[in-house]
């Protein structure tokens, strides 16, 4: 069930072979948990949503452009946790506390409940459950150029939780990320899948790692 992944070394691309029915079950399994948990999740999505249109003026949808899979651009889509005019000065990175984040940000990030509208995204085929989190263009281009061989994370979908984000977090530097993040394509298996999630699980209940 394993994926067995190496790098060309030369020409810097990812190469390998893949037992066929892993692709498979795993976009079969992401298809049928992403639409049980929105099912499950409607009720706290619409009062959230609710809350979030009461606290702070502008759409209750925070749509973001990120890059997928081969460099294809989509936009991600999560529930607004800052302001409206929170990014006034130009793109810039979440910080600890950071000032632009509402009341009702500050929860639902800890919860991570803003991340819940990117099943849509996993539904779309813009993303998958289980992958490196997708970044923003500007950050790609800036990461490429500072860490060698950075776009090697495009050779497989971003996810909406991943090997980084329940080992490293926030905390972790965009270079300790990038190696997590090919640790998990040259070993992806479905083993590993259920313990990232079962993992996310723990970070979501825990609150561990929120801005």
């Amino acid at each position: 069930m394993r994926s067995k992944l190496t790098y060309e070394s030369s020409s810097g691309v990812l190469s390998g072979r893949t037992y066929s029915f892993y692709p498979f079950f795993k976009r079969s399994f992401e298809i049928v948990f992403s639409i049980a948990l929105l099912l499950f999740t409607l009720p706290v999505l619409v009062l959230t949503m609710i809350a979030i249109k009461l606290e702070s003026p502008g759409s209750v949808f925070y749509k973001q452009e990120r890059v997928g899979l081969n460099g294809k651009k989509f936009n991600i889509i999560k529930l607004r946790s800052m302001r409206s005019d929170a990014e006034k000065n130009g793109p810039q990175w979440a910080s600890r506390n950071d000032p632009r984040v509402t009341r009702v940000g500050k929860f639902i990030r800890k919860t991570r409940i803003d991340e819940l509208p990117q099943l849509i995204n996993i539904l779309r085929g813009d993303m998958s459950l289980i992958g490196p989190r997708p970044e923003r263009p500007v950050f790609t281009e800036q990461f490429d150029k500072e860490i060698p061989g950075f776009k090697k994370r495009l050779l497989v979908k971003p996810g909406l939780t991943g090997w980084a984000q329940v080992n490293g977090g926030y905390e972790a530097t965009p270079a300790e990320k990038f190696e997590m993040d090919m640790y998990y394509i040259q070993n992806q298996s479905f083993k590993i899948d259920m313990q990232i999630l079962l993992r996310t699980v723990w970070v979501v209940v825990s609150g561990n790692g929120a801005r």
